[in-house]
């Protein structure tokens, strides 16, 4: 060991060091995305194969015939995988990165790019955000995908629920109003002012009472005439929240034209458009 390093420190420098190659699927989300895929294109589960794990080298893989691969690949290679089977004729249906599907530049007009917003949580601990690459879809070079991103990310929120404890979440009605909330108010410059003839001190409503829960940190109950104010207040600040996001999205964005010679693809493409099926 190293003069001042620690045991811990000694045998941390031997462990292999995981990239985003190394994110392992969670079972049960291969198995959504799984269930998906065969139903919409009519996979025969049977036929599945997973190439790629630990060891492996997929293109020595035994590939039976009718085998269709339904894996997680190394996305730093994730292009010439793709090419490896388009070239011969297996289909596939692969994990990939979102925002870099469609780096591959060989293979780009020979696939289908499902472009999802799933952020699949790794055996590894790595959050990626994730779409697929496939062979199905006809001539579908790119598609959304709703159904698929919220049944992978309900089963990834799922799984979350099981290793994190969850702190309750309350709402109240207008007629409550608490420190956190005014503190929202004081956040997007909302004025709000609550006197001593319209509230009363509250601490836990008598509907929480029965399960031993309380108001966090005590708070104020309002007159009729306070909550309407309140009620106003929280639409300002919703809105004012809104339009901030908004702002934000837009002062980061940076806006890019076409050129000449693209719009003149594009006029291209539209002189061909009145033959899409």
């Amino acid at each position: 060991m190293a003069a001042g390093e620690s045991y811990e420190e000694f045998v941390e420098k031997f462990k292999p060091k995981k990239t985003t190659d190394d994110c392992y699927t969670p079972p049960s989300v291969y198995a959504v995305i799984k269930d998906w895929a065969c139903k919409e294109y009519g996979i025969d589960p049977a036929k599945i194969v997973r190439p790629f794990y630990p060891g492996s080298d997929y293109e020595k893989f035994d590939y039976q015939e009718g085998a269709v691969v339904l894996d997680n690949p190394p996305f730093s290679i994730l292009s010439r995988i793709c090419g490896f089977y388009l070239d011969r004729g297996i289909p596939f249906f692969l994990f990939a990165p979102s925002l870099t599907a469609f780096s591959g530049r060989a293979n780009n007009m020979r696939m289908n790019h499902i472009v999802c917003d799933c952020s699949i949580e790794y055996e590894n601990g790595a959050i990626v955000r994730t779409s697929f690459v496939t062979s199905y879809g006809g001539d579908i070079i790119a598609q959304t995908e709703p159904r698929l991103t919220k049944l992978v990310n309900d089963e990834v929120e799922r799984l979350r629920r099981t290793k994190t404890v969850q702190l309750p979440k309350y709402t109240y009605p207008d007629h409550i109003v608490t420190a956190a909330l005014l503190q929202r108010y004081s956040h997007y410059g909302v004025d709000f002012k609550i006197h001593k003839k319209e509230c009363a001190p509250i601490y836990a409503l008598d509907a929480q009472r029965s399960t031993k829960k309380a108001i966090f940190g005590g708070g104020l109950l309002l007159s009729d005439r306070a909550a309407a104010e309140r009620a106003a207040a929280e639409r300002a600040a919703a809105e004012r929240a809104a339009a901030e996001r908004a702002a934000a999205e837009r002062a980061a964005a940076t806006k890019w034209e076409l050129s000449a010679r693209e719009r003149a693809i594009v006029e291209y493409l539209n002189s061909h458009e009145a033959n899409r099926p």
